[in-house]
């Protein structure tokens, strides 16, 4: 059984190095960059405590890679730049276990080097269409090096290639994309806080957001958020020192030790942010009439809120890689079957992770009442839904 993989990135990795251990399956990994080209890399991320236990259970051993090289992540707590808390939670009451801390270039540098030799680096895509001779099936040509290369007849490909993802939008079309209405900067910078910073924490100035955690080696990830009209691009002012001081800097009072080292950080690193603005698109797991398969974000890009980012992008492929093993081992090649088991597993879970996600984003939105929402979270239905997120996994894994 051919299969193809577009993207080594979280998804794609998991992918390729569980399907590549199954007898008869020809796996082919396709990534863009060079083997240690983890230049898109560059920030932190937080995982949540479903996709450590989803590829736990799938995969421990990579899980255990992945433990190794990054912090755990085992509370929450959400603050005003003034010091006031809001909410401050031990992981502990609403999961099975901790979430990780770990730089994105890290935790490409584990799942590739787990992945092994399935990955071909240096691909540029050229074409991808279903196969002329069965539509069913597909067809992908790429280049690498000098040299180009076609496969045709495809059982399964599967998109891994992110947001903005060339198969999807050449087999399914160009998704939907909603904007929220919220603008985001990202950082890493060394680990010069003297301990100010460490676990997972928010601060809130009205409903401009700063989120910060420490992870190794010794950097610490800080993103800050504020309101921008939906459809507007961020405007240049908004980005200068002055404006990013003013915007974090609580009136009337001294900001938190822990406050004043972040915006410090931020204005002395202004010219290094990372911009976007917060946006998701609609879900597609499975394209029609096709053997494609959509993971991660290629699959549902969606708000970073609870950080179920990456960590869906996990679970999906947790999920998948399972399923797929599973029937394989037992003999069914019918991928049409996989696909549509798959869709059946993920779709409704996904769309609570997005409904959740979206709903979360409450306090960063134009005329906000921070203070207000937070106070909400240490409620029973928000903790419920935290539970739902964090331990609710998929496949009878």
């Amino acid at each position: 059984m051919r299969v193809v993989i577009v993207g080594a990135g979280v998804a794609g990795c998991v992918m390729a190095r569980k399907l590549s251990q199954l007898n008869g399956m020809e796996v082919t990994c396709l990534e863009r960059v060079s083997r240690d080209d983890h230049s898109e890399a560059g920030t932190g991320l937080n995982v949540g405590p479903n996709a450590v236990k989803a590829l736990g259970l799938v995969d421990a051993d990579l899980a255990e890679r992945i433990t190794q090289a990054s912090y755990p992540w085992q509370h929450w707590r959400i603050s005003l730049t003034n010091g006031t808390v809001l909410f401050d939670l031990p992981l502990t009451k609403v999961a099975d276990g901790p979430g990780w801390r770990i730089r994105w270039s890290e935790l490409y540098r584990v799942l590739r080097d787990a992945a092994g030799s399935s990955i071909a680096y240096d691909c540029e895509i050229t074409h991808i269409d279903r196969d002329p001779d069965d539509p069913s099936r597909t067809s992908v040509a790429w280049t690498q090096g000098r040299k180009g290369f076609r496969l045709d007849g495809i059982d399964l490909l599967i998109a891994a290639d992110g947001r903005y993802s060339k198969v999807r939008r050449a087999i399914s079309g160009e998704p939907t994309v909603r904007q929220i209405g919220v603008s985001i900067f990202r950082l890493l910078v060394p680990a010069s806080s003297n301990g100010l910073i460490d676990d997972y924490e928010q601060w809130f100035n009205g409903p401009n957001r700063l989120l910060s955690f420490r992870v190794p080696p010794g950097r610490i990830y800080i993103a800050g958020t504020f309101p921008i009209a939906p459809d507007a691009p961020i405007a240049d002012h908004l980005k200068e020192a002055d404006a990013l001081r003013a915007a974090y800097t609580p009136k009337d009072v001294v900001p938190s030790d822990q406050a004043r080292w972040m915006i410090d950080a931020i204005c002395d690193n202004a010219a290094d942010l990372h911009w976007a603005r917060m946006q998701e698109h609609e879900m597609l797991y499975r394209a029609a009439g096709s053997n494609v398969l959509y993971l991660g974000d290629a699959a549902h890009g969606m708000v970073p809120t609870l950080g179920q980012g990456a960590t869906q992008a996990i679970e999906d492929s947790a999920n998948a890689a399972e399923l797929i093993a599973r029937r394989y081992a037992a003999g069914d090649a019918d991928v049409n079957g996989w696909l549509s088991q798959f869709d059946a597993l993920r779709a409704n879970r996904m769309r609570f992770v997005m409904e959740f996600s979206l709903a979360a984003t409450d306090t960063m939105l134009e005329g906000a009442d921070p203070v207000a929402g937070t106070r909400h979270k240490n409620e029973e239905p928000f903790l419920s839904r935290l539970k739902t997120l964090y331990r609710d996994v998929g496949l009878s894994l």
